[in-house]
């Protein structure tokens, strides 16, 4: 008597509507971030050729006040009487932005003097330094 196998062997096979499906989805995504980077605020022009130095990027001016008093600008200690001569050397642009990193427990007064003597500099736009609240 011979008897039958109960399970019968399929073979396995890959499926490739489901692929291609998930490729036209890459596609697409792919194609949206790309067209996200480009800067679409211009018109299309013929650009002539040349060559330029490579624009430098820009970094803001650090104004650190300590807890004791103390005042650096990108950790050159300097003086309320000499931060203006200093700071003015150091803007290389009048709209150039100045980091305001104060420590908590340093004197409200200080820090606005410091931010004035600042603005006297050439200072335009100050931006100040937290902590991120967790």
């Amino acid at each position: 008597m011979k008897l039958r196998r109960t399970r019968t062997s399929k073979r396995g096979r890959i499926e490739i509507i489901p692929m291609i499906d998930v490729m036209f989805f890459l596609l697409a995504t792919f194609m949206l971030a790309s067209l996200s980077m480009q800067n679409l605020h211009s018109l299309p022009v013929n650009l002539p050729r040349g060559k330029a130095e490579p624009m430098q990027p820009k970094t803001p001016v650090t104004l650190t006040v300590t807890k004791e008093g103390k005042i650096f600008l990108d950790k050159t200690p300097v003086t309320l009487d000499s931060m203006q001569s200093v700071l003015a050397s150091m803007l290389k642009k009048p709209d150039s932005s100045i980091v305001i990193s104060a420590d908590t427990e340093a004197q409200n007064g200080l820090v606005v003097e410091a931010m004035l003597r600042a603005r006297q500099a050439g200072a335009e736009h100050f931006l100040i330094a937290v902590k991120h609240a967790e």
